[in-house]
């Protein structure tokens, strides 16, 4: 599997405006709503229950916000670059300013893991986060995250 298995050109954002992660994770459900066919609410109401679980903002500007719904067949993804860094209750305490939502099949306990551990490891990487930070347009950020 690879990231671009489930992660599409149309579903990379540069630019975002957000004032904060409730604000942030409302917009990015809206855009992942048609990608699978469920209402932006329900996706909203799942994240928000696994966000309270704990942040999924895993450090170095970086959040994974992520849940497994049952309407969904395939792992799906959008990712976000924001206009400027939001606070995300981060395990490091850093504002977030690159967000790769992730909704996964209710139904694949381990097949869940595979694609949160490859976006995981790839927006780890220091030299893939300058680049995705210094990418001008929506094209290029998708394909340093999927290079």
């Amino acid at each position: 599997m690879k990231i671009s298995d489930f992660l599409a050109p149309d579903d990379t954002l540069v630019g975002v405006r957000a004032t904060n992660k409730r604000q942030l994770l409302q917009d990015l459900s809206r855009k992942a709503a048609d990608g699978v066919q469920l209402s932006a609410d329900t996706i909203l109401s799942e994240l928000l229950k696994r966000e309270e679980l704990g942040s999924t903002g895993v450090g170095g500007g970086v959040a994974i916000p992520h849940t497994r719904l049952g309407a969904v067949t395939h792992p799906f993804g959008v990712l976000a670059r924001l206009k400027q860094p939001i606070e995300f209750d981060a395990i490091d305490r850093q504002a977030v300013d690159l967000v790769f939502l992730l909704l996964l099949p209710a139904s694949a306990e381990k097949e869940q893991l595979v694609p949160l551990a490859l976006v995981a490891r790839r927006l780890k990487a220091a030299d893939v986060l300058t680049k995705m930070r210094g990418a001008k347009a929506a094209a290029d950020l998708y394909a340093i995250t999927t290079g």
